[in-house]
């Protein structure tokens, strides 16, 4: 595989983290994650630290869309249910100092197909029919959802040369990796990256927890 990619993921979709390991080399996949909160009120400096520390070397970052990776997760006691994902997500979308913003790849597991993919609609404005895919704050995080329904937008639905996030079913991503990365990679070099939506500010969480 020629980019390297990091997995961003929940603890509860461990499993399917685990089952990506069978289908790339050590060398393609940087295999940790964001374990802490970066005590500091400075966006662009949490977002550095991320990069330089976590997501080093990548190009593209795979976002394992499960049950409990959508921005209506909410909060515990312990604070943002999803703060480790989103800030992954804002890091990866983050134009740096020595880096550039990460391809964005969205694996729809199993369970999420019903939940994301609801059929076809016809078009009220212009007759057409088009796929219904539910990407909004009940299914992913906004990170995700504002990157690939980009706005402004012009007319009734987006088209794929529209979108700076790429998404695909778990299945579909199994069976030829290396082209949905690729996929997502050459949207970097594209006039839509410089449409990106990242707010580096959102999710601040001024507490140590570790």
């Amino acid at each position: 595989m020629a980019h390297k990619c990091f997995i961003s993921f929940k603890k509860e979709d461990q499993y399917y983290r685990n089952k990506l390991d069978s289908l790339f080399d050590d060398e393609d996949v940087i295999n940790k994650s964001l374990d802490r909160v970066i005590d500091s009120e400075n966006g662009n400096y949490i977002m550095q630290v991320i990069r330089d520390d976590y997501l080093k070397d990548s190009t593209v970052t795979i976002f394992l869309i499960g049950e409990h990776s959508s921005e209506n997760e909410g909060s515990d006691w312990n604070g943002d249910k999803n703060y480790f994902i989103k800030k992954e997500l804002q890091s990866s979308l983050y134009n740096g100092v020595g880096n550039t913003r990460n391809g964005i790849l969205g694996v729809v597991l199993p369970e999420m197909y019903d939940q994301i993919y609801r059929g076809k609609y016809t078009c009220s404005s212009c007759g057409k029919e088009h796929n219904y895919v539910k990407i909004n704050d009940d299914t992913v995080i906004k990170e995700f959802s504002e990157n690939y329904y980009l706005e402004p937008h012009e007319g009734c639905a987006w088209s794929e040369d529209e979108r700076y996030c790429v998404l695909v079913k778990w299945n579909d991503f199994i069976n030829d990796p290396e082209y949905y990365i690729n996929f997502a990679f050459n949207k970097r070099g594209t006039d839509l990256s410089q449409k990106v939506h990242v707010n580096i500010n959102r999710g601040y969480i001024k507490k140590s927890y570790f």
